[in-house]
């Protein structure tokens, strides 16, 4: 077996954390894949993969090499694509990744809308509110959304999100309407957040940090629960503009204290940086960015 073969078995079986599934995913025999780790690790003299009777898992040696081993892949992947013309027009699968309500609420359509226009070209999204590697996981683009940490990525600001305080008018019908920051301590308030986060809201004015602590009558780690109280006219809670742009621009929501906080948090799409990228990745890109620098007011949830 030649070694891109032996290595492309060796990421899948990593992938899969089981011999079974990295057949099933490659179209080979279990033994043929077992056999194909056997030679590479025999050929390298190091153990890859520690096996039990449920699952394999990798070995200090084996987690170095499924780093390089992606790359390498990824670059072998490019090459081809490039002797074929994938580099002139767009074709293949996209692979992309974004947080979960923006993926749905706003990439999802902007997607939709490109692979319409190019009909030789499939997706796959990959919505999860944690930061994911584009070379470790195979990815073609990322949303990200904060202040971008230093690295290899080639990024394109597209806009920006704020922080914004919302509930429904028939919860300030009854629990009256706050008019700074520390009145919502004595507000019903929803946090959504991970559990064990400190329970307070911190808000920036002209460079100032304001701290307001807070009792919450629930603390969940989804989004769209703390959204679906507010929204219920049961409590207050704080998510980005972007998460409840459509509650708030047909009245379901009402923000609060819309003076209160004045940063700005970027949001950008990157991409690995290296050879020139492959028709799909520029293709979408300057579709998304289009699409997303138009569509700037609706992310910051701006009248």
């Amino acid at each position: 077996m030649d070694r891109f073969r032996e290595l492309q078995t060796f990421v899948a079986v990593a992938e899969a954390e089981a011999f079974n599934g990295a057949a099933r995913r490659l179209n080979m025999s279990p033994p043929a894949v077992t056999r194909a780790v056997t030679a590479l690790e025999a050929r390298l003299g190091v153990q890859l993969l520690n096996r039990t009777t449920r699952r394999v898992a990798l070995t200090e040696a084996g987690a170095r090499l499924l780093a390089d081993a992606k790359r390498i892949l990824a670059e072998l992947e490019v090459a081809e694509a490039s002797a074929i013309g994938a580099h002139d027009v767009p074709r293949g699968v996209l692979r992309l990744t974004a947080p979960v309500l923006f993926g749905e609420r706003v990439v999802a359509p902007i997607l939709r809308d490109w692979l319409d226009h190019h009909r030789d070209v499939s997706a796959d999204a990959l919505f999860l509110d944690r930061v994911v590697d584009l070379i470790d996981e195979g990815l073609d683009v990322a949303v990200r959304i904060g202040e971008l940490p230093d690295s290899g990525l080639i990024a394109t600001r597209v806009g920006a999100v704020r922080r914004v305080v919302v509930t429904a008018p028939s919860y300030l019908a009854t629990a009256g309407t706050p008019t700074q920051p520390d009145d919502l301590s004595a507000h019903r308030a929803v946090l959504a957040s991970g559990l064990g986060a400190a329970p307070e809201w911190v808000f920036f004015n002209d460079g100032v940090r304001q701290r307001v602590r807070l009792v919450p009558a629930l603390q969940t780690n989804t989004v769209a629960s703390a959204i679906d109280c507010a929204v219920a006219g049961w409590a207050v809670t704080r998510v980005l503009s972007y998460q409840v742009a459509d509650e708030l621009a047909d009245g379901r929501l009402v923000e609060l204290l819309a003076g209160a906080d004045d940063q700005v948090i970027p949001v950008h799409l990157v991409h690995a940086a290296g050879r020139m990228p492959a028709a799909k990745i520029r293709s979408f890109i300057d579709f998304a960015v289009a699409a997303l620098r138009g569509n700037a007011d609706r992310l910051a949830a701006r009248p």
